[in-house]
This record gives C-alpha cells, sequence and structure tokens, in this order.
C-alpha cells in the first residue's frame, strides 16, 4: 500500500471509538491497551483490564472493532483472506498506544493484551511494531497467517528497528495462555508464536492448560496481573 491515507472500505475500523477506563492517561503512570474479541466489545474487555489492574495509576484503553469484529475469517486463513480487516485492526492497536505514549507514558509501561481474535491481534501488532513494551498478554491467540515464517519476522523487525536488530523486543515480557483442546487455536500455533517473539528477542512466559477450552482462567488472570503490577 502507498502512503496515501485509508479510506473506509480499507480501514473499517478506523471510526470507532477508543474507549478509556481506570486513571486518565494524561494521569497515569502505566497504561493497558486491551483488544477484544470476535463478537466481544471494547467495554466487555476493559472489566478484564479492571480485573488485573489493581494498584497504582494505570490507563485502561480499549479499541473498538467494527461490528464487533476485527476480521472475518480463522486467524489461520491466508493473510489476504483477512484484509483489510486486520491491517486495519493493527491501526486500532497502534493508535491506542500512541493515545498513551503521546500522553507521556513509554511504551517500557505499556502493556498489550488481548484474548482470542484480540489476542492474535496484539501478538501480531508487537511482533510487527517491535519495541520494548512493558508487556505482551496472548489469551487464547497467535500470530496471524496461513503459516509462520520465523525468518519473516525477523527480517521485518530488523529492518524497522535501528542499531538493536539483535534484540527487537528488548526483553519485553510476553505472557503466552491457551488451552491444549482449544476449538479455535490449535497448540502448536502458539508454539510457534512463542518462538517468533523468543527470535525477537522476548521473554516469553509460554503456559498451555490441559482441558481449558477457550477462555481465561485464574491463573492467567494472576500472571497478566502481575505483568500489570510490574508497570509501575
Amino acid at each position: 500500500m502507498s502512503g496515501r491515507t485509508p479510506h473506509a472500505d480499507d480501514d473499517p475500523h478506523a471510526g470507532e471509538e477508543l474507549v478509556a477506563a481506570g486513571t486518565p492517561v494524561d494521569e497515569a503512570d502505566a497504561a493497558v491497551v486491551l483488544v477484544h474479541g470476535r463478537g466481544a466489545t471494547a467495554r466487555s474487555i476493559v472489566g478484564f483490564g479492571e480485573e488485573v489492574a489493581r494498584d497504582g495509576d494505570v490507563a485502561l484503553l480499549a479499541p473498538q472493532a467494527a461490528a464487533n469484529t476485527w476480521y472475518p475469517n480463522s486467524f489461520l486463513a491466508p493473510v489476504a483472506d483477512n484484509e483489510p480487516g486486520r491491517s486495519s485492526g493493527l491501526r486500532a492497536v497502534g493508535r491506542a498506544v500512541e493515545a498513551a505514549t503521546t500522553a507521556g507514558i513509554p511504551t517500557e509501561r505499556v502493556l498489550v493484551a488481548g484474548f482470542s481474535q484480540g489476542a492474535c491481534l496484539a501478538g501480531e501488532f508487537v511482533a510487527r511494531h517491535p519495541a520494548r513494551y512493558g508487556g505482551l498478554a496472548v489469551l487464547s491467540g497467535g500470530l496471524i497467517g496461513e503459516s509462520i515464517d520465523v525468518d519473516d519476522y525477523v527480517a521485518h523487525a530488523a529492518a524497522r528497528v535501528d542499531g538493536n536488530a539483535a534484540e527487537p523486543l528488548a526483553g519485553t515480557p510476553a505472557f503466552l495462555g491457551c488451552s491444549d483442546v482449544d476449538p479455535h487455536i490449535p497448540v502448536e500455533r502458539v508454539h510457534e508464536t512463542a518462538t517468533v517473539l523468543e527470535a525477537l528477542g522476548a521473554a516469553v512466559d509460554e503456559r498451555i492448560y490441559e482441558g481449558m477450552g477457550h477462555g481465561i482462567n485464574g491463573d492467567e488472570t494472576e500472571a497478566v496481573a502481575a505483568l500489570v503490577a510490574s508497570l509501575s
């Protein structure tokens, strides 16, 4: 795509609300960007944010998908089959991160988290926009595409990062949680996602839960809460 400004047809999420909760972003010391799943809403995932942001001055920022869906097909489909929703969703996540950094919160104190379809976007955003983030939480999700090429992510990151190509994520803590029998997320894709993030220099904590299904359990909630607590 050229440098032109996207139109609604190729940036369907551009006009949607960025829901803010917690400490106002211009008063906060840290921020959590929360990306909702298919059929859910920004306001619903803010509830999870309130569960994990228990102490400190933390802003919660949740972009909303048009029609509550970021992209139409499974995240395992060819990337082109999920455009323009995928790219528009990544831009929406980027705008939420930018809202925090523009307010003076460094990326080192910004946690990007998502569940299900939102987890896929959260992981893809951090892998494609490398920096030292406060953290990444991929809850029942994985990187997007029919197949995952580690070298492609590494080369893409190296092209974006000056002078730190060997460790583009610079130790960003990344939590990946998923069931071993999730009907939407093959466990192998979680492993592949962990491999890519590690290759980019993230400190990965991958936890696979036996028989859980598609959801967020208490252990995952506590793990993300610990990441949020470490931001301040």
